[in-house]
Order: structure tokens, then sequence, then C-alpha cells
């Protein structure tokens, strides 16, 4: 899959993590084709994450789905995820500094956070609906609510762009992205 920097991200993004591990094979098939995943698996040491990450990015990449990769490997991911690789570089943030910091880092996208309590951040505070619709709307590039999202709190707040590791539950078909967006396959990444 072709991936440039003038190219929209995914609506819908699939984050792994050690609680959704056992059922990531089943969730990536389920996704909406053209929907993004973030592959992260901190918990493991580097020979089995990259064994982990080879497999979950075969299957994504099968289905139609953006990968990136938490971490600065060049292992074939489409960008990365929190530090700078090849690829597109997506940027984490949880307030308003953060986010120019990332806009001025010129990240592709940003996954901004916490919007909800999550289970990632117990008693952490949150952005709130409002916060986050505030923050995101000083961006251009595209934000990615993070942090205790569902599709029902996406529709309900109407946040287009969003991620979570729980909030897909057992049927990511569900996740509010119905379309997947255009995108044409190439071999080399922009």
């Amino acid at each position: 899959m072709c991936v440039t920097r003038n190219q929209s991200l995914p609506l819908l993004w699939l984050l792994s993590d050690r609680r959704n591990d056992a059922g990531l094979e089943r969730a990536l098939r389920a996704l909406p084709r053209g929907s993004g995943f973030v592959f992260r698996h901190y918990h493991l040491d580097p020979v089995a994450r990259r064994a982990r990450f080879d497999e979950l990015a075969a299957l994504a990449h099968e289905a139609g789905h953006l990968v990136f990769l938490s971490g600065q490997e060049d292992w074939g991911a489409d960008g990365h995820y929190g530090a700078r690789g090849p690829g597109l570089y997506l940027a984490t943030a949880h307030d308003g500094e953060e986010l120019q910091r990332a806009i001025s880092a010129r990240a592709d996208g940003i996954f901004l956070s916490p919007v909800f309590p999550t289970a990632s951040h117990p008693g952490s505070d949150t952005l709130g609906p409002h916060g986050f619709s505030v923050l995101a709307q000083q961006s251009p590039v595209p934000v990615i609510a993070l942090g205790g999202m569902t599709r029902e709190r996406a529709e309900t707040y109407g946040i287009a762009r969003w991620g979570a590791i729980d909030g897909l539950g057992s049927s990511p078909t569900e996740g509010g992205q119905e379309r997947s967006p255009a995108r044409s396959d190439c071999k080399e990444r922009g």
C-alpha cells in the first residue's frame, strides 16, 4: 500500500496492547478496509516483538489497512507512532502545548488523548469531547481521538476519526467507518 504525506489518514484505528493481543487477528479481519493499525506491544522482548509485528502487519496489509509501528525500527511499516522513522509520523498529544509541539514537528497525524476515562491510564484527567474538539480544531493535520473511545461515543459527539485499544470490542466493523477511503497500491512509500 502506498502512503504519502498528502494522503488522508484512516478514520478508524486499532492500537495493540497486551490486553487485546489474543483477539487482534479477529479484530484486524473485521475492521473496515482502509483502517489503521498501530503495533505497540511494549510487553514483548525485541525478538518476540518483531515476530509478532511481522505476523500482524502481514494480516493487516492483506486486509487493506495501514500499519504503523511504535518505535523507530525499519520493519516495513507504513509509518511510525510516537517516534520518527521511515514513512509517515503519528505523534501523540495530551494537551494544547503537546499538540503544538507535534504540529511544529511536522507530524502527519496526531493521536490526542485521553478524551474519556481509559483503562490505560485510570484516574487521569480527560479532555472530554468539548476539550478534544477545541484542540482538534487548532490542528492543520488530522487529529485522532483516543482514550475511552467507542463507536457510540464517536457518533454521539461527532468525532469522525478515532482509535481504540479496548473500545472496538469484538466487532470492529461497528467502529464507525462505513466505507474505506479510496487508496491505490504502489511500491514506493513517500
